[in-house]
């Protein structure tokens, strides 16, 4: 079976305590009898009891685990152990690929990306914004899409984290943030704040940004006379206001 999702899909779209818990069932060797079809992949987990656990091969959220979680239809880190096993065909994890990005932190490195770098990010983060689209679904698809919405901004945490501080990407951040602003104006149902919140850490980054390098607020221009959301502008606009960056 080649699952039709990956170890990202898996990492951004669980919870950090489900993921880790899996990664740790995985790595300890607690999937055995390992099988797959073209209909997905079962395996019997070792926990405190074995379980016998079955994962879609579309969509690894989906599927059966007869521990006390899985009976309510809840994603368990059974499921994702097994998911996780289908997708590494139980090879080793490196550090990189188990480490979760929970929130937006800055890199600390000062420098500009190369012409090629710049493309390959914008590229992640077109595919990364993807995952944060209107709903115009029913009530009952609410998780699903609340899901998506945290795998966008997680996967959009990661990108960001691993920039270096200069005005090109501080200006990648603000046209970034326009883009979530837009999505929240015209569709997104945000009612949780997953997005709104994301869009204030990395104001807070930006902010950040300043610290190491001033030139960076010169980026902020293109927020002048503009309307956005939560006014989450107002505290980037002020540095052009008050000269703070010369």
């Amino acid at each position: 079976m080649l699952p039709h999702f990956d170890l990202d899909t898996i990492k951004f779209g669980t919870d950090p305590q489900t993921f880790e818990r899996a990664i740790a069932l995985y790595e300890s060797g607690k999937v055995t009898h390992y099988e797959d079809d073209a209909y997905g992949c079962s395996a019997i987990v070792v926990g405190t009891h074995p379980y016998r656990v079955f994962v879609d091969a579309r969509h690894y959220d989906r599927g059966q685990c007869d521990c006390y979680l899985g009976q309510k239809d809840v994603l368990c880190k059974h499921m994702v152990a097994v998911a996780i096993q289908a997708v590494t065909l139980g090879e080793p994890l490196s550090d990189k690929e188990k480490k979760r990005v929970d929130e937006v932190v800055c890199s600390g490195k000062i420098g500009e990306l190369t012409k090629e770098h710049l493309a390959s990010v914008k590229k992640s983060i077109a595919g990364a914004i993807r995952y944060i689209k209107a709903y115009t679904g029913p009530s009952r698809k609410w998780f699903i899409y609340q899901s998506s919405l945290c795998e966008g901004v997680h996967r959009l945490a990661a990108i960001i984290c691993e920039l270096p501080v200069s005005k090109q990407t501080a200006k990648l951040l603000i046209d970034l943030l326009l883009r979530l602003d837009h999505k929240l104006q015209f569709g997104t149902d945000d009612s949780d704040g997953t997005v709104g919140s994301f869009i204030y850490e990395v104001v807070a980054l930006l902010e950040e940004y300043v610290g190491y390098d001033p030139k960076c607020a010169e980026a902020f221009r293109s927020l002048i006379g503009k309307e956005t959301c939560f006014e989450w502008e107002e505290p980037l606009v002020r540095y052009l206001d008050e000269g703070r960056f010369r």
